[in-house]
């Protein structure tokens, strides 16, 4: 009975041990992947793809307008046939606007999650390269756990930066500036 409390005993104690000895870590990724200069590039490429679908969309409200205000112009002169006729071809067009409205909101999805998986990627692999490196245990992302006490788990994330090659003062900038500015939108928007 004293071998197995002794040998009890001693595992719990390397249990403990090899615990505490243990490296942690914590990275906000999000902050991480919006300092990418291929994050900004990707939102120039959504900016520009979002402008060519509200360019369709435009032309089509236009179509839709230019047919209505003829309609309405025209209407008592028209026979009963060609006005019904007129406004079908009108509830087609909007039947058409419409379903254009919600593919283009799934291209947009799609889009996005196309140009930012290789973003998330890059992040990931240079997350676990730093890890390996500096011998962590398990780097946990910010906003995703409960509790951490930060000053037992340091933060990585400008370690990274610099792996990428990213000044992190000049990102941690960039992302106050981003917030100010959406905060500011926000505000004017109200």
């Amino acid at each position: 009975m004293k071998a197995i409390k002794l040998t009890l005993a001693v595992v719990l104690t390397l249990s403990a041990t090899s615990l505490f000895a243990q490296k942690f870590g914590r990275i906000d990724m999000q902050a991480l992947i919006f300092s990418m200069p291929e994050t900004k590039e990707m939102q120039t490429k959504m900016e520009e793809f979002t402008r060519n679908l509200e360019e369709t969309y435009e032309t089509m409200n236009v179509e839709f307008n230019t047919k209505y205000q003829e309609l309405l112009k025209t209407q008592s002169t028209l026979s009963e046939s060609v006005r019904q006729m007129k406004q079908k071809e009108l509830e087609e067009l909007a039947t058409r606007r419409d379903e254009f409205v919600q593919m283009a909101q799934q291209d947009q999805q799609r889009e996005q999650a196309r140009l930012y998986a290789p973003i998330y990627q890059k992040a990931q692999e240079a997350v676990n390269g730093i890890a390996k490196a500096g011998g962590y245990t398990a780097i946990f992302q910010v906003g995703q756990m409960p509790y951490l006490d930060e000053t037992a788990v340091p933060d990585i994330l400008a370690e990274v930066q610099t792996s990428l090659g990213i000044d992190p003062v000049a990102a941690a900038q960039a992302l106050t500036d981003a917030a100010n500015a959406m905060a500011d939108g926000s505000a004017q928007a109200n």
